[in-house]
């Protein structure tokens, strides 16, 4: 999948660093950049990318009023915030196109999951949706195998180089990474929060932000509280909302 992408961002060094990096992934094809969120409009309306990366603290109109008004064209471009300023993190977040935040000085590993998250993004369409499954997880116990149900299950999580399954009945060790269960669940309402925590949507109660960089899951009668990934956070929302 070809991602046309546009770097908006009113520092030439900042620019010139995002090309670099971006140049390493062969989705994404640059066709234009803009020292300004005035000229980042004229090129996006001539050259119609479906990505922009975009600063938010510019002179004249910010990076925040340029996706509000990118919000009334018919097809409006996913947006990856790119600023020193972590302070927007939450305001960033609410505006629908906005996939992630990278923070300035960008981390190349920072701008690969960006990237992947685009790619997830915009191929979203051709996925199946989460529909019911009918099977159960196997856990061990000390003198037999017991068989969950996946839909009374809150969540699972890794610790080291083991995995374990909290159920509405308790907490069980799984010899099965959290990865294969990842896959082995995907006809449940699962979701990948973090890189260690698996989260049954169905028993989210809220999502809470720490702070602006900060998240965490509270789940339905149970007092633990799951952390979320800032990388997550926008498809998170995505698929817990309406």
């Amino acid at each position: 999948m070809e991602l046309r992408t546009i770097i908006i961002d009113d520092e030439p060094f900042s620019r010139e660093e995002l090309l670099y990096l971006l140049k390493n992934h062969k989705e994404i094809t640059i066709v234009g950049e803009a020292s300004s969120a005035e000229k980042g409009l004229e090129v996006i309306l001539r050259e119609e990318p479906n990505v922009v990366f975009l600063d938010i603290e510019m002179t004249g109109m910010n990076g925040v009023e340029l996706v509000e008004t990118l919000q009334k064209l018919k097809r409006p471009p996913s947006v990856v915030f790119a600023t020193a300023y972590p302070d927007y993190a939450v305001k960033a977040f609410r505006l629908e196109e906005a996939v992630d935040y990278l923070l300035k000085p960008f981390d190349e590993l920072q701008v690969s999951q960006a990237v992947n998250r685009l790619l997830q993004k915009h191929t979203k369409s051709t996925q199946q949706p989460i529909t019911g499954g009918t099977g159960k997880l196997a856990v061990q116990l000390e003198d037999r195998i017991s068989y969950l149900d996946p839909k009374k299950v809150l969540y699972i999580y890794k610790e080291g180089r083991d995995t374990f399954i909290v159920a509405e009945s308790g907490t069980f060790s799984s010899k099965t990474a959290l990865k294969e269960l990842e896959t082995k669940l995907k006809g449940f309402s699962f979701f990948r929060v973090h890189k260690g925590y698996l989260v049954n949507m169905d028993k989210v109660e809220e999502l809470v932000s720490w702070s602006t960089s900060v998240f965490q899951l509270k789940l339905k009668n149970n007092k633990d509280h799951i952390p979320v990934s800032r990388n997550y956070v926008k498809e998170l929302r995505e698929t817990l909302e309406l």
